[in-house]
């Protein structure tokens, strides 16, 4: 696995498989994640016999997330976490006997470089894409938890404005599998801010067996969050970088709370 560490982004892209990695101080309390920043899939797999308009699509990635996660890490310097390439591919978001980790059908999306994938195929995804992923996660919670500074796991993703036609009405919403403190605690800071619907476990619930969080987080005992954001609202770079900054502001004293709380 190769690493590459951004101050502000990729400056020049990474291969899918490798993995980029924003460095930070452990000592904000929290690792910043984004499962699903990048469409990227390798030229010899040919977009997985998709048009390349249904890479553009939410069936991808997650519209805004990577730089919204980046703005995120520069502005609080936490340590962030982040794919490099499509879900499509593998979803590292999902646990290794989900069904759904390689998807063959997406929002109406047949995915034709996936309709026949075997055991073999699966596996060999896993090592390329999923794992490194994994591992690098895994090496930074290791790594601020040497540093005396167990990390919160801070999971950031985003959600289409619609779903079979009905409009969501949120803004944003924050996901949590068992009661969490943290989630509890920014679902408050979110409500406060004035000028937001919130989402409590919507527009999903949370807790998913295997999923990010679960492998990372709550096996560990870690506190952790999920945050999706409306993709309209981050679709464009400036208003991705604008609840960057909003998501900054709003969860290190939230991170910062729990901490006192478990201490």
């Amino acid at each position: 696995m190769r690493s590459d560490s951004f101050a502000a982004g990729p400056q020049v892209p990474l291969a899918p498989g490798e993995v980029e990695i924003i460095p930070g101080d452990p000592a904000t309390g929290m690792l910043l994640l984004c499962d699903h920043a990048s469409n990227a899939i390798p030229a010899e797999l040919n977009g997985l016999g998709l048009p390349a308009g249904q890479l553009e699509r939410h069936i991808a990635y997650d519209i805004g997330a990577a730089e919204l996660t980046r703005t995120m890490a520069r502005a609080t310097g936490a340590p962030a976490v982040l794919t490099t390439f499509s879900r499509l591919l593998i979803d590292p978001n999902r646990g290794l006997d989900d069904p759904t980790l390689v998807m063959r059908l997406s929002d109406g999306a047949i995915v034709p470089g996936n309709a026949r994938i075997d055991d073999a195929g699966v596996a060999a995804r896993v090592k390329r894409y999923y794992a490194p992923y994994d591992a690098a996660i895994d090496d930074a919670i290791e790594a601020a938890t040497s540093a005396g500074q167990p990390p919160a796991i801070v999971s950031i993703h985003s959600f289409t404005p619609f779903w079979k036609a009905a409009a969501r009405p949120w803004h944003v919403g924050v996901l949590w599998d068992r009661e969490s403190a943290l989630s509890q605690a920014l679902i408050a800071a979110l409500q406060a801010e004035g000028d937001l619907v919130v989402g409590d476990n919507e527009p999903y619930r949370g807790g998913l067996p295997g999923d990010t969080i679960d492998r990372h987080a709550t096996r560990r005992g870690l506190p952790d969050t999920l945050i999706e954001v409306r993709q309209d609202l981050i679709a464009a770079s400036e208003t991705a970088r604008a609840w960057g900054l909003r998501l900054a502001r709003i969860v290190p004293s939230c991170v910062e709370a729990v901490r006192a709380g478990q201490s």
